[in-house]
């Protein structure tokens, strides 16, 4: 460790490795790397089937929402990634960049579709690449898919069989359809930003990283971010930045970073007994995805419910292949529901199994999930400080379904579900709906089963917006080398996972403080 850096970045999830692949390979920069996780070890990080089980374990930061009036008084869990890689290391691995009109719709410069378009490109090798569309030599690799199970082809011949377009890309032309996930893995392995990003870094010279640190607030000279105050193992640290400090904290926690170094709302942090460095909407502008399981049982044994078995285990230790290699969420749709939209407002997540409760609950028998999301909420909320003690976890308040039109959504959503299965396609598999279901036929029930059953499908996003919070440059109001580079920063939704949206972001970012600009898939310079 040195006692000075050229730039420090807090938080090691997939923004942070982003930057400090991108940064680090300057070699006149010093970098350092802080994250209060550990490396994501072991063969859970590696089989994406077993994504599920890592949640609650020592790599997620497991939140909980404050009780959600529009749910039942529900508070509900929130994981987020606690290690190196973040939550690309504990996710689905769904790669989805969004719609084009989200980003023309920020209304910020430098940020249209057109221009963030190169950095799709850059940050991918894709089987679909060189395209108009995809890149074939970015550091994040992707699959088509080396496993699909049957009956995930079966939800895409019913959707088509319900009026839904045949999409084999939802990243290409247009994203409306139904079709199959791309996945960010090789080889059939789980491939992180950790993997993609971080790992290739770690040899150079010029970059540090520290994990087991937990950051407490920034350091300032007058409006001048100097360095990092945090904690490892115990003990207080201080390290000193000399051209910036950029938090990558994500969505809940780069908010709550800034807010006890005393950027944020004057008001609430006056009650905290914090000095009011800067008066700032932090933690204000926060949206997340709303998903619902709706089950069937299926009348074949061909779903993953079973598929944890020694055979399958050594099938993928020896070949990485098989059911295993599975993300789970295998196919999707995108679709407009409400009248007038002009892009999706809906989209579905179909998994050939019994998923509830983030995987939780398990039942005896096979069974497949139709999973409506909810990827344009018009309900906001924020995340505000409990406590001045940095340990403390903020106080999280998403405000779900508070705006009538969501509830329409998704109600129509849970409609189309049943649509879907009772298609043709389905006839061979589909067995009678989970009990949770049966009976329910008005729309008051329906609304009843989406308030008892909805829960996040992590992809929390907008606290620490652009326009509000920080410029285009991603550089904080009123602050001189103070940068916030992750999901918090996107200023509207981005209508799909979150996850290659935030890399895009970054390596954006990377390029903006090096005085690069991306062209057709290469940075020269600007």
């Amino acid at each position: 460790m040195r006692p000075a850096y050229d730039y420090i970045i807090v938080g090691g999830g997939s923004a942070g490795c982003v930057l400090a692949y991108r940064l680090s390979a300057q070699p006149d920069l010093e970098v350092l790397l802080l994250e209060a996780g550990e490396p994501a070890q072991g063969l859970r990080h590696r089989i994406p089937a077993a994504f599920p089980k890592l949640f609650k374990g020592p790599s997620d930061w497991a939140f909980y929402t404050a009780p959600q009036e529009e749910l039942l008084g529900r508070s509900l869990y929130w994981p987020r990634g606690k290690a190196l890689g973040g939550s690309s290391s504990i996710n689905a691995m769904i790669v989805i960049r969004g719609n084009p009109r989200d980003y023309d719709d920020w209304g910020m410069p430098g940020w249209s579709f057109a221009e963030v378009l190169p950095y799709f490109k850059r940050l991918e090798t894709h089987p679909l690449g060189p395209s108009a569309y995809h890149g074939d030599r970015g550091p994040l690799h992707v699959e088509v898919r080396r496993y699909t199970n049957p009956l995930s082809y079966a939800f895409i011949e019913a959707g088509v069989q319900a009026g839904l377009k045949r999409n084999d890309d939802f990243n290409g032309t247009e994203q409306e359809g139904v079709g199959l996930f791309h996945v960010n893995q090789k080889n059939g392995a789980r491939y992180s930003a950790a993997s993609a990003y971080l790992r290739p870094a770690l040899p150079r010279p010029n970059l540090d990283v520290q994990t087991g640190a937990r950051a407490h607030r920034i350091l300032f000279e007058g409006r001048q971010a100097v360095g990092v105050a945090y904690a490892h193992h115990g003990q207080r640290w201080q390290v000193r930045a000399l051209r910036g400090v950029i938090l990558a904290c994500g969505a809940v926690q780069s908010p709550q970073l800034l807010m006890l170094s005393g950027i944020g709302p004057a008001e609430a942090l006056r009650k905290l007994g914090l000095e009011v460095r800067q008066d700032l909407p932090v933690g204000q502008n926060l949206w997340d995805h709303l998903a619902l399981p709706v089950i069937w049982h299926c009348k074949a044994p061909i779903s993953l419910d079973k598929a944890e078995t020694p055979g399958n285990l050594l099938r993928y230790l020896l070949a990485q292949r098989g059911p295993l290699v599975s993300n789970v969420a295998e196919a999707g749709a995108f679709v407009r529901l409400q009248p007038g939209a002009l892009a999706p407002d809906l989209q579905f997540h179909f998994g050939p199994a019994f998923f509830s409760n983030h995987g939780f609950d398990r039942e005896e028998g096979y069974f497949f999930t139709l999973g409506p999301t909810l990827i344009a909420p018009k309900s906001r909320g924020y995340i505000t400080l409990t406590s001045p003690d940095p340990e403390a976890p903020p106080f999280i308040q998403p405000r779900y379904l508070r705006e009538p039109g969501d509830m329409a959504v998704l109600r129509a959503g849970l409609e189309l579900a049943q649509a879907i299965a009772a298609q043709p396609a389905f006839a061979p598999y589909r067995g009678p709906l989970h009990a949770r279901l049966a009976g329910l036929h008005t729309q008051a029930e329906w609304e009843a089963y989406i308030r008892q059953y909805a829960q996040t499908l992590y992809h929390p996003a907008g606290t620490c917006s652009m326009g509000q919070v920080v410029d285009e440059r991603l550089q904080v109001y009123g602050c001189e080398n103070l940068y916030v580079v992750d999901a918090s920063a996107m200023p509207g939704v981005v209508r799909g996972n979150t996850h290659v949206p935030t890399l895009m972001l970054a390596e954006k970012a990377a390029d903006l403080l090096l005085g690069v600009q991306a062209t057709s898939g290469t940075s020269s310079p600007a």
